[in-house]
């Protein structure tokens, strides 16, 4: 990308000074889609659009003029991206908030994914006149919701666990079946029947979850008994893991999607070592794929071929999210009891983002009749309805009375093991709104066998006895060992959130319901 090309006829490796070039570039870019978060946080609009608008500002309509059509190169790349994002938001989804919802969003996955496909595709066939393979290329291609863009825009908004544990398992899953419907779709011939493609997608699922959950349960249960003579090992160890499940799924024809982001979930679930500096990583890899999937994306489209396809991209979306997606969510979710608040806010919800660009290359990349114009469909609907649905959710949320600002914020807890001594450091940070605040050490009540055993306080850190008081802002040194360790951290939890009667009136008591945990979020 900027590059001077290699004379022609000659076959030639990257020379330094072509490295040079690159390196300047990509690190302008990255510096560029930093500052755009920032642009992102304070205006609401979602930073997708904004990595794929400097991607269209350097290609050939833009200010740089680099020409750029590698539909194969940008799939490929695509894929890759995604294995790191689904990867980097398993890591941080919370078992305990997506168990209960496992159902509604297989249904979601599953069956809503028929109907969207479906709805689709025919709005797609009568009101804009395509043929019906590209039809349902297309109803294919948007009928999954976007796993980046999800988590991106969901933990900026402060929604109940119910409606987020949905909506994130559903956007790790349904990646899977969508995947497979575009594959077929784009193979030249006739295409499958459905029985042949609803088996086809049974077992490619069956495989990749049962490679995905083998793989977290290997590497978590790895990791929680070797320790490694460094603590930057651990984050590489667990994407690496997390990668390797992507892997071995897709070779053993399984659903590689789906294998990666299972096997995250096990590991991000596990309490393993040094948890927050493996989720600064992943969360950083995240960062990285997401910028350089979204600003190749916008590369490869070319801005003056789009205006003949905006109002066929407008109406096709129009369909999707007011007709498709509502009765997706209608019809999934018939056999759970939720409130239609709740239904009306998860159909807004279905949020569009790189994925369906990136499997638009599919059809490309197989030669297609029409396959441009789909890529170009399908490039406007991500970004118009992006620009509309996403800064819009936090207000709907609220008009629904959805909104859950008042939780108190999750206690993060770093753990770092000592192997020989069979004990565990626990760092423990005192967030803005824990309710740990004025409570004496004593009434932590830990478990017999740990101790706080240092306090870091504005800079200072001492010793704390007995009746020391702890205020907002404070790090705790906890010294556990191995067999009461989770009961420590699951004590110190409790305090943060019932305060220090947690266990009799607040957080695990009896006399009223537990508080429920927002875990703490990072955003793309």
């Amino acid at each position: 990308m900027g590059c001077p090309a290699a004379p022609e006829g000659k076959d030639r490796p990257l020379t330094v000074h072509q490295l040079n070039e690159l390196l300047l570039i990509c690190s302008l870019v990255l510096l560029i889609a930093v500052a755009a978060v920032r642009i992102s946080s304070r205006s609401g609009l979602p930073s997708l659009l904004l990595y794929l608008g400097i991607g269209v500002a350097i290609g050939q309509d833009g200010i740089f003029n680099v020409t750029f059509n590698d539909a194969e190169l940008t799939q490929v790349i695509g894929y890759a991206a995604l294995v790191v994002i689904l990867a980097e938001g398993g890591l941080g989804t919370k078992w305990k908030e997506i168990r209960p919802a496992l159902p509604a969003a297989v249904m979601l996955s599953l069956v809503g994914v028929a109907v969207s496909v479906g709805v689709t595709a025919a709005g797609a066939h009568y009101l804009v006149g395509l043929e019906w393979r590209q039809a349902l290329i297309i109803g294919a291609v948007v009928s999954s919701t976007d796993a980046a863009a999800v988590f991106s825009v969901l933990r900026k908004v402060p929604l109940p666990s119910r409606i987020t544990g949905v909506l994130e398992a559903e956007s790790g899953f349904n990646d899977a079946p969508v995947v497979i419907l575009v594959v077929a779709f784009s193979t030249p011939g006739p295409v499958d029947s459905w029985y042949l493609l609803v088996g086809k997608i049974a077992l490619e699922l069956a495989i990749g979850a049962s490679i995905g959950l083998a793989v977290g349960w290997l590497g978590s249960y790895g990791l929680r008994h070797v320790a490694l003579p460094a603590s930057g090992l651990y984050p590489i160890a667990v994407m690496a893991i997390a990668v390797s499940a992507y892997a071995a799924g897709a070779m053993a024809h399984g659903s590689g999607f789906l294998a990666v982001y299972l096997a995250a979930v096990m590991l991000g679930n596990a309490k393993l070592p040094h948890w927050p500096a493996t989720r600064g990583f992943a969360d950083g890899l995240g960062w990285i794929a997401q910028i350089g999937m979204f600003v190749l994306l916008g590369l490869l489209v070319t801005p003056h071929n789009l205006a003949a396809d905006f109002w066929p991209a407008v109406i096709i979306g129009l369909v999707l999210t007011m007709v498709a997606r509502p009765l997706e969510v209608l019809l999934s979710l018939l056999p759970f009891r939720l409130p239609w608040q709740e239904k009306a806010l998860m159909s807004w919800a279905g949020l569009r983002g790189a994925v369906p660009i990136i499997l638009a290359t599919i059809p490309m990349v197989s030669g297609i009749d029409g396959s441009e114009r789909v890529f170009n469909i399908v490039f406007i609907l991500v970004v118009v309805y992006t620009l509309v649905q996403g800064p819009t959710l936090p207000w709907l949320a609220r008009k629904l009375q959805l909104s859950d600002s008042d939780e108190a914020a999750d206690l993060g807890v770093e753990s770092a093991p000592l192997e020989r001594l069979r004990g565990h450091l626990l760092s423990v940070a005192i967030p803005p709104t824990s309710r740990m605040h004025g409570v004496e050490v004593h009434e932590l009540r830990l478990p017999p066998g740990a101790a706080v055993t240092l306090v870091v306080r504005d800079g200072t850190s001492f010793v704390p006895g007995p009746t020391t008081v702890l205020r907002h802002g404070d790090e705790l040194l906890v010294v556990a060992t191995d067999p009461v360790r989770d009961a420590a951290e699951s004590r110190l939890r409790a305090v943060s959130q019932g305060g220090k009667l947690a266990g009799w009136l607040g957080t695990g008591g009896t006399s009223r319901p537990a508080q429920k945990v927002k875990p703490r979020r990072t955003s793309h």
